[in-house]
């Protein structure tokens, strides 16, 4: 039987006005992704895509944050993994986090960070780092 796995998270980029269709280079990255009822492993309604053209960004990091609930992911990770990193190969970034939280095997977290200040489109994704927690109860007796 498989299990509920959450995956969540956030991209993180820098406002940078050299470089000013950068959030919308971005959210064309996202909403480019397939929708959620062709059962992808991503898809655009997981991510959370805000508007702030018009506001200034001079000294902000855009947060990116995304979400979802799978039956089993962990079993297709490696294939999220891909499909994750393609969608960062579109994109300008200085980091990524992605918590996978499973009841079998415990707990992930996977950083993703920038060569030199950003990640521009089109480079190569490395540099990912990954953490394990497992948690587990014991009863007495």
């Amino acid at each position: 039987m498989l299990s509920e796995s959450i995956v969540y998270g956030c991209i993180r980029d820098m406002a940078d006005a050299r470089v000013p269709d950068r959030q919308r280079v971005n959210r064309e990255a996202m909403l480019a992704l397939p929708r959620a009822e062709s059962w992808p492993v991503l898809s655009r309604e997981m991510f959370s895509l805000t508007d702030q053209s018009g506001t200034d960004l001079a000294f902000h990091t855009e947060v990116m944050h995304f979400g979802a609930s799978y039956q089993g992911i962990e079993y297709e990770w490696k294939h999220w993994i891909e499909q994750f990193e393609n969608l960062l190969r579109q994109m300008y970034w200085v980091s990524a986090v992605v918590h996978l939280e499973t009841e079998l095997s415990g707990n992930h977290s996977f950083l993703w960070e920038a060569n030199g200040s950003c990640h521009r489109p089109g480079e190569d994704v490395t540099n990912v780092r990954c953490e394990w927690v497992h948690e587990s109860w014991l009863s007495a007796g």
